[in-house]
């Protein structure tokens, strides 16, 4: 487990304007993302620092050893090459990057590659091979459940073995792309009629948090549950868009097809286990009577602190309220500490048959619904499937989502004695 070093001194201060304080990426952060530079140049990776953003690659010369050479790698377009080298890379590139935005007499020579971060296009951090999403949130799962089997809303597996899905990768967009209404088959209306062909109706968003793939493992090597926090990069916000028409439909006997390919956006800066190292906490208790994980899924360690405390949150703005200025409406919050499972659970898990998890592989964790009113994580738990509508401040009304509705995700982690950091935002407007 990642421990908390210089680089966690909440009273650490940095020359960056704006940085100190910044409610997302003061210099106890030091995200990674990738983005494009005003001038239209190659993209290439970056680390975001108040509201800027730091060309990494072009400071190699001011790092040493590990460092620079972790800092020539981020001049790929993507992570991949970064994060296959494993954790001790991006750890020592994190404390010299910290060393040089803390210390005023680098000022001068570091100041030239800061870009404002408005001025640059952001991209999805990894090349990604594959995707797989889970469905760790015990409270949505048991949410879900009930609207389709109110007497036995967890299937008896649930509590054995982490269950997921294998995604499409190739529609993952960055945070801020546009979501085109996806067109496909609903159930029909009476038994043996032809089933209804057109735009969803019932668009939903998923609250989830996206869990990046750093070092792989060979194929037919399980990573064990005990080491599998060094295979994971760092975090990001994800929203895996949902089509519930179209999925009530498909979804048997194999499970989601066209209702999850179309769209899932992901928040452009990865968070990195060695920020997150203040904000570790244990895993929530089981509750009474549920199974304990069998042994390959079980470690000590990991339930003393493989949770995030992060909290979560997701507001929403229709065309009428961005007309009028209003503020985005949150719909809900809740803890990240909503997974059933760990993130390195799912690793384990992923990889125990043999399969190879690759860097930049995305792993989502489902959606997560904290238990409680006001922590549902998607628009069919807050209204019943759809039973209830939900009114905004200034009187619209919604169940699912309308065109040109847009979805806000945010994230951050806090705590006494340390830097609150956050994720920034993972966000998207629909489109018919």
């Amino acid at each position: 487990m990642t421990q908390t070093d210089f680089t966690h001194d909440a009273n650490a201060t940095s020359w960056v304007e704006g940085a100190d304080g910044h409610p997302n990426f003061p210099v106890q952060n030091l995200p990674l993302g990738v983005f494009g530079p005003p001038d239209g140049s190659t993209p290439r990776g970056g680390i975001a620092i108040g509201d800027f953003i730091l060309d990494v690659s072009a400071l190699a010369g001011r790092l040493d050893g590990v460092a620079a050479d972790a800092a020539r790698a981020t001049g790929a377009p993507m992570l991949n090459i970064l994060f296959a080298a494993g954790r001790e890379p991006v750890h020592q590139l994190r404390q010299g990057v910290f060393r040089l935005l803390t210390d005023e007499s680098q000022r001068e020579v570091v100041t030239p590659h800061l870009h404002q971060a408005a001025d640059c296009t952001l991209h999805v951090p990894f090349m990604v091979g594959d995707y797989t999403d889970f469905y760790t949130g015990i409270h949505h799962a048991m949410n879900i459940g009930s609207l389709f089997r109110p007497d036995n809303p967890l299937l008896p597996n649930y509590k054995y073995v982490p269950i997921g899905y294998h995604g499409r990768s190739s529609s993952i967009r960055v945070s801020g792309v546009d979501v085109k209404r996806p067109t496909g088959q609903t159930k029909p209306g009476d038994d043996g009629a032809a089933p209804p062909f057109g735009p969803s109706k019932r668009l939903d968003y998923e609250l989830e948090m996206a869990i990046w793939v750093g070092q792989g493992n060979a194929l037919g090597e399980p990573i064990p549950v005990g080491e599998a926090e060094e295979h994971i990069a760092g975090i990001s916000i994800l929203n895996d868009w949902s089509a519930r028409d179209l999925q009530a439909w498909e979804y048997q006997p194999l499970g989601p097809f066209l209702a999850k390919n179309f769209h899932s956006s992901v928040s452009p800066w990865v968070v990195t286990m060695d920020a997150l190292a203040p904000f570790r906490t244990a895993q929530p208790p089981r509750p009474e009577g549920d199974p304990a994980p069998l042994p390959y899924l079980m470690d000590q360690n990991d339930q003393a602190a493989g949770a995030f405390g992060i909290t979560m949150e997701v507001l929403i703005t229709t065309p009428k309220m961005r007309e009028a200025n209003d503020a985005p409406h949150r719909l809900s919050k809740g803890p990240m500490t909503a997974m059933y499972w760990t993130a390195a659970q799912l690793i384990a898990h992923h990889s125990v048959g043999g399969c190879n998890l690759q860097p930049g592989d995305l792993l989502g964790t489902g959606t997560l619904t904290s238990g409680e009113e006001g922590g549902e994580g998607s628009l069919i738990e807050l209204t019943e499937g759809g039973k209830k509508t939900i009114t905004l401040p200034n009187g619209e009304e919604r169940k699912f989502l309308e065109d040109g509705d847009e979805i806000i995700m945010t994230a951050y982690a806090e705590k006494d004695g340390f830097a609150r950091i956050g994720l920034g935002e993972c966000r998207a407007i629909i489109r018919g």
